[in-house]
């Protein structure tokens, strides 16, 4: 498969998505666990910009005996995609739909090196 160039290197963090453009398809791309991931900024509910969404770590829900909500926490090791559009949730590791895990984002494989980033197409 032939590698387009996406960015530098240094254009990517842990806190924000970089979108870009490779032969008319938009990419977010970020730093995440210090892997470089990329998916198709599309999300395969509506079509949404899911990559320009809310990026928020996984929401646990304490219950108690009753099954009654006692407190929610965050668990940090587990980020989340969330789409602007309709509110859809992707694990930022697997692209992975947090309500069904059969639906994915389409992800890209992606290389660095020399202080620049490529993914294959």
């Amino acid at each position: 498969m032939p590698e387009k160039l996406l960015c530098a290197s240094s254009d990517l963090s842990d806190t924000t998505v970089k979108i870009c453009e490779v032969d008319g398809v938009e990419i977010g791309i970020i730093r995440h666990n210090g892997d470089v991931v990329a998916y198709k900024n599309v999300c395969p509910h509506q079509g949404g910009p899911v990559c320009e969404g809310l990026r928020m770590p996984r929401v646990c829900v304490e219950f108690d005996d009753q099954q009654r909500a006692l407190q929610q926490n965050f668990d940090e090791s587990e980020m989340h995609f969330v789409c602007p559009w309709h509110g859809w949730e992707f694990k930022m590791e697997t692209g992975e739909a947090v309500g069904d895990p059969k639906i994915r984002l389409k992800r890209y494989k992606v290389t660095e090196r020399d202080g620049e980033v490529y993914v294959e197409i």
